[in-house]
């Protein structure tokens, strides 16, 4: 009878012990871990939002592998249209419906702001967040968030002295997106030009709801700057490109990371409109055949073929979308089988020295209590009309 006791007992503690572990790691269970995702996937981003389907598709990969540690992962994706108020909803419908352990690689600077508060308030980790806002930098402020953008400020830093040293007599023109992206590079050169700022520099905004830009490059031409830094989104750089082509301007084009993509931006430009535009960039391009022979970029054009095929490959929102992929699945095999989201942020922010196989050369990720990027580092690339052609060393907020 006592012996009976026992047995009960011990199943009993064991139901507790369960039930906490369970309270204190929503979205895992033995065979699965439910992480969120919110993309624009349509609106006036949505060639950004194809980062959402080369990460799904990696997704899958990892499940076709068995998943990780046992478990496969349930990545729950949401459309949020570049709309601030969507993404709070979907954010909501995701830690409360459908209960995933955190946020992984939600994308867009509006709708990371809009939701930021709110994660924070549940306990919701939001890693590897798609926004290289300067304020999601602040591990004060956002403990519980990694991202995976060199902050815009860094970049800006770095296109600031990339051109005092190129063109230091010019005046530059700026064409920045109305919002925490595009003035964080406006900031950035201000912090680099300081008093030279209002003489050496013109700045125009647009808003994401207007159809073109087509003015404001005008307007920028008319001002006889020697340069021009796009701030923002794909759809409007591409406009922008080409609408300098029409009026005949050639400036030295620089643009954001983040339309940086052959297939997102200098395709619908025109290819030739683009010959001579820089970017900062990370990665490797897909179509350069300088890759050809490099085992990183050969896994990744087998990935396409099988999970994403048809897909525009010069489109480097999905290699994106992979590189995010590799991330995910490296932070979940470091957390092992503790999935709490203790543990979850705290390995996110215990990266070292990670070289993932698309990455440029010399580029790694590395964070810590005190880091909270993914990416600090970037190098510089000029378009050829065929191909990138890398012409800096590994760059970061603090080189010269």
């Amino acid at each position: 009878m006592l012996g009976l006791f026992r047995s009960a007992f011990a199943v009993l503690l064991l139901a507790f012990g369960s039930s906490a572990s369970a309270a204190d790691m929503p979205g895992i269970t033995p065979t699965e871990i439910r992480i969120g995702g919110i993309f624009p996937f349509s609106g006036p981003a949505s060639s950004i939002g194809l980062v959402g389907r080369g990460l799904l598709a990696y997704v899958q990969s990892i499940n076709d592998r068995g998943g990780v540690n046992g478990r496969k992962v349930n990545y729950i994706a949401y459309d949020d249209a570049y709309s601030p108020p969507k993404a709070v909803e979907h954010a909501r419908r995701l830690v409360e419906s459908d209960e995933v352990a955190f946020m992984f690689s939600q994308l867009g600077t509006p709708g990371n702001s809009a939701t930021a508060k709110y994660l924070k308030s549940r306990g919701v980790p939001a890693i590897g967040i798609v926004s290289g806002s300067n304020k999601f930098t602040n591990v004060a402020e956002f403990p519980l968030t990694t991202t995976s953008l060199v902050s815009f400020d860094t970049e800006g830093k770095i296109y600031a002295r990339f051109l005092t040293k190129t063109l230091p007599n010019a005046k530059y023109a700026i064409l920045y997106q109305n919002d925490d992206l595009g003035k964080d590079y406006l900031n950035a050169f201000k912090g680099v030009l300081k008093d030279e700022f209002d003489k050496k520099v013109v700045a125009i905004a647009y808003e994401v709801s207007e159809p073109t830009v087509d003015s404001q490059v005008v307007s920028l031409k008319s001002s006889g700057a020697e340069a021009l830094l796009v701030a923002g989104t794909p759809k409007f750089a591409a406009q922008a490109i080409r609408k300098a082509g029409e009026i005949g301007w050639k400036p030295m084009i620089v643009l954001n990371y983040p339309s940086s993509s052959v297939g997102a931006t200098l395709k619908p430009a025109g290819l030739d409109n683009s010959i001579g535009v820089i970017v900062g960039t990370v990665a490797m391009d897909p179509t350069d055949s300088q890759w050809d022979n490099n085992d990183g970029m050969k896994n990744f054009r087998a990935f396409v073929a099988r999970y994403l095929p048809g897909i525009d490959i010069a489109d480097t929102n999905y290699l994106f979308g992979y590189t995010q992929g590799m991330l995910l699945e490296r932070l979940l095999k470091q957390c092992g089988n503790d999935l709490s989201r203790e543990n979850i942020i705290g390995q996110a922010k215990n990266l070292k020295n990670v070289a993932l196989p698309t990455l440029l050369p010399g580029i790694t990720v590395n964070t810590s209590d005190k880091i909270n990027m993914n990416f600090t580092q970037m190098r510089l690339q000029r378009w050829t009309g065929t191909r990138w052609d890398q012409f800096s060393e590994v760059l970061d907020a603090s080189s010269e």
